[in-house]
């Protein structure tokens, strides 16, 4: 994967440029206020009545109704959720575009999926910060920056990778690498991840683990802090310095315990399933039961979401977490 170092990179393709973001959530107020505070032309497309338009207004980032924040802008950023953006594209977007403009995505899912087509004549490019909107804006203001993934779908005015280059470092890579991808390659490897680790399996394992102790007759508390609080130490670990970091760190007993457990707890029926997560997510078909579950109504997401509210590690664990001082009560 070919890297780029942001020190080499030159602000100037954006120079003049009136962007217009769409979205004020985790990653629009990120961008927008990294980019405004970059020097940029941001103005910020929202529905005049809702909480975002207020809230970018009092942060000092120009606000207004979707239509007029598209009118004379030349790059329109794609930043609020992906079960909306096929939609907004079709009432808003598609009739403005013209030749010159510049489509920006921070996940390649509406493209990859084809749930919006763009026209052969602008520039689509994929800018994707990899870390969630407040951990962008907070590495910005640190002057550290995130890794940014960036790709090209369309580049009709031959200057694609110098605004995407440009793009990435103004919105918070700084001092960090930017690496070129694909949009499919973005898309499956962030939906595959999301259900297999980051979101789905490791919650599942430390619920599993949970359950496990508790059912055995210990404490919660003890089940808590050992499956599920000291995750973060072990993350922490192998963000800085690898497998091989965390393993410099943890006592032998760990390290071997975890090595022979391990292997035998991720086994080939695992991995069998792994395979059938991502072809589900590469096939589109995870794509068509998410967009046909919104259509409903959010059924399923908001069943499982409050069975996750209501499981025994979190009540327990938004005890303990108030007595150390990490939430109030409620």
């Amino acid at each position: 994967m070919k890297t780029h170092q942001s020190k080499n990179i030159c602000l100037a393709p954006l120079k003049n440029k009136r962007i217009a973001i769409l979205g004020y959530g985790s990653q629009g107020r990120a961008q927008a206020l990294n980019l405004r505070d970059s020097g940029c032309k941001v103005v910020v497309g929202l529905r005049p009545k809702s909480f975002s338009f207020q809230k970018a207004k009092k942060e000092g980032i120009k606000a207004l109704p979707i239509e007029q924040a598209l009118e004379g802008s030349d790059l329109v950023c794609f930043l609020h959720p992906d079960e909306f953006q096929a939609s907004v594209y079709k009432e808003y977007v598609q009739a403005i575009l013209k030749k010159g403009m510049t489509l920006v995505f921070a996940h390649g899912f509406n493209i990859t999926f084809q749930k919006i087509i763009p026209p052969k004549f602008i520039d689509v490019i994929l800018v994707a910060p990899k870390g969630p909107g407040p951990t962008l804006r907070k590495a910005y203001l640190e002057k550290k920056g995130l890794p940014f993934l960036m790709a090209i779908h369309q580049d009709m005015s031959g200057e694609a990778k110098k605004l995407s280059l440009a793009f990435a470092k103004a919105a918070g890579c700084q001092n960090a690498p930017i690496f070129e991808t694909t949009f499919p390659e973005e898309t499956w490897t962030d939906l595959f991840g999301e259900q297999t680790v980051l979101c789905g399996g490791v919650v599942e394992l430390m619920k599993a683990a949970f359950e496990t102790l508790v059912k055995a007759g210990l404490s919660p508390e003890a089940a808590y802090f050992e499956c599920f609080h000291e995750l973060k130490f072990i993350v922490d670990l192998l963000h800085q310095g690898g497998i091989s970091g965390m393993e410099k760190v943890i006592s032998r007993t760990a390290h071997y315990g975890g090595m022979t457990r391990g292997a035998s707890l991720i086994d080939q029926r695992v991995r069998k399933k792994l395979e059938k997560i991502f072809l589900e997510v590469k096939s589109g078909k995870f794509t068509k039961e998410w967009l046909c579950e919104n259509q409903k109504g959010l059924p399923v997401y908001q069943k499982l979401s409050s069975q996750n509210l209501n499981h025994p590690i979190e009540v327990i664990g938004r005890r303990v977490r108030r007595l150390m001082g990490y939430e109030r009560s409620s």
